[in-house]
């Protein structure tokens, strides 16, 4: 008889109490019945497990209001802002690039009218997408021609169906990588059709490897770049040159898949190791596949760029509309590829390259500022600390950048705990745990971002 679960109501009678009979006509019917049911869910395995022993008082304004507070966050979107606080400029599960504001600018204008996506505005016919970025790509490149698709790994599947269907494509097996989310390159070569024929080992490879694979059923050179791993000591591998001058003697195609390509040189900032597109192009290589979204400072998509034969074989194969860019992604591409060009600095414009190139100096002045707020704001244990900041994106995987960050601690709270709750910050924060204390790096924060961070520490440190 004093069983608690004989009492939860039903939901039509939790729908007749006038409090709650409201909130049909603020949100919705099935919306308000859905909260209902997930709120006496919860209660009946509370009561089951003994975490409660009283229910809740159904008629007060607080219920309905915890009703309506759930239907807000069911509303509230997936796709959120997150501070990124990591010391990783291009984080993968944070999105990869933030892309400049002319970019952004460029996607709301295509998103909201109509625009001349397929339409040559000079003679009023049908034109095509890859006009508005091809002849960009190929001034900043090198190269004859040039096609966008949806992403990289679109391009390397594109570029070999086109081309090595039912033939033979020559790799190394030093450059036979994964990439993220399980991917691997063999997988790639399988799916495009083509058979795999892989030379010399892990560690070295040569000229004569590749030379030696070759027969009448090859059709691809294959390189790849190993940018998310590095194998020293006892290597070797062919120059470009002299495999581009052994691919014309034996009538086949040398592609290299760069995966993150960059359009100018990062060795004034310390970075050495990133092949410059433009660099490849005039090695000799036929066909150079990289993505748009990494540190080129772009959109996702995979921007192919070489001959213009070959080039035209991928516009007109029939897997190009099933990987085909889309028009916001494709507006954000030339505005950013715009930057690239005089009077821009992309260093300046291009979030993503102005992290990489922000001096020290720089950095610890805005670690200074966000520790000098968290105190502001009582947080009393904190420090700036010295600390190396990444790449990411599977770019450079040895080589950090200098960089300084903020240790943080709040009494009474684990750094796990700690995190998780900046996790649920209004504007979630992604540090990181080192020694003890949550650190944020500061290499990867915005200027205007500091004072979030302190708000949401605060908040969290507030009784």
């Amino acid at each position: 008889m004093n069983n608690p679960l004989r009492s939860l109501p039903q939901i039509q009678t939790l729908l007749d109490k006038p409090a709650i009979a409201k909130l049909p006509a603020q949100y919705s019917r099935p919306e308000t019945v859905d909260a209902l049911r997930k709120v006496l869910a919860n209660l009946r395995r509370d009561l089951l497990e003994g975490a409660t022993t009283s229910l809740p008082d159904f008629d007060a304004p607080e219920f309905s209001a915890h009703i309506g507070a759930q239907i807000e966050a069911a509303r509230a979107p997936s796709l959120r802002r997150v501070i990124n606080a990591t010391g990783i400029i291009i984080h993968t599960n944070l999105g990869r690039a933030r892309m400049a504001p002319e970019a952004i600018a460029a996607m709301q204008i295509a998103g909201s009218a109509p625009t001349n996506l397929e339409l040559a505005l000079d003679t009023g016919k049908r034109g095509s997408r890859h006009d508005h970025v091809e002849a960009l790509i190929c001034e900043l490149t090198g190269a004859e021609a040039a096609v966008v698709v949806n992403n990289c790994a679109a391009a390397v599947l594109l570029s070999l169906m086109a081309t090595a269907t039912g033939r033979s494509v020559v790799a190394s097996r030093g450059e036979l990588i994964e990439i993220g989310g399980s991917f691997r390159l063999p997988d790639v070569i399988a799916q495009s059709g083509a058979t795999l024929s892989e030379v010399g080992a892990t560690n070295k490879t040569r000229l004569s490897d590749y030379e030696n694979a070759i027969d009448a059923d090859t059709a691809v050179l294959l390189k790849s770049h190993t940018s998310n791993f590095k194998i020293v000591g006892f290597t070797a591998s062919p120059d470009r040159r002299d495999l581009a001058r052994l691919a014309r003697q034996k009538e086949v195609i040398l592609m290299e898949d760069l995966g993150s390509g960059v359009l100018i040189d990062l060795a004034p900032y310390g970075l050495e190791d990133e092949p410059v597109v433009s660099d490849i192009v005039k090695s000799g290589v036929d066909l150079v596949m990289f993505s748009g979204d990494k540190l080129l400072g772009g959109p996702q998509a995979g921007i192919i760029a070489g001959r213009r034969d070959i080039i035209a074989s991928l516009k007109s194969h029939p897997l190009m509309r099933a990987v085909r860019i889309d028009k916001l992604s494709l507006a954000a591409l030339e505005a950013t590829l715009r930057l690239y060009r005089a009077p821009y600095d992309p260093t300046v414009r291009i979030p993503v390259l102005r992290m990489l190139s922000d001096s020290v100096e720089t950095v610890r002045n805005r670690a200074d500022r966000l520790a000098q707020t968290l105190v502001t704001v009582g947080i009393k244990d904190t420090a700036v600390v010295a600390s190396g900041a990444q790449v990411g994106g599977g770019a450079l995987p040895e080589q950090d950048l200098e960089s300084f960050a903020v240790s943080v601690t709040l009494a009474g709270m684990s750094p796990d705990a700690l995190t998780a709750a900046l996790r649920r910050a209004e504007t979630p924060v992604m540090g990181r745990i080192e020694r003890g204390k949550v650190v944020f790096d500061l290499r990867t924060v915005s200027d205007d971002e500091v004072p979030l961070i302190a708000r949401a520490v605060a908040q969290i440190a507030a009784p």
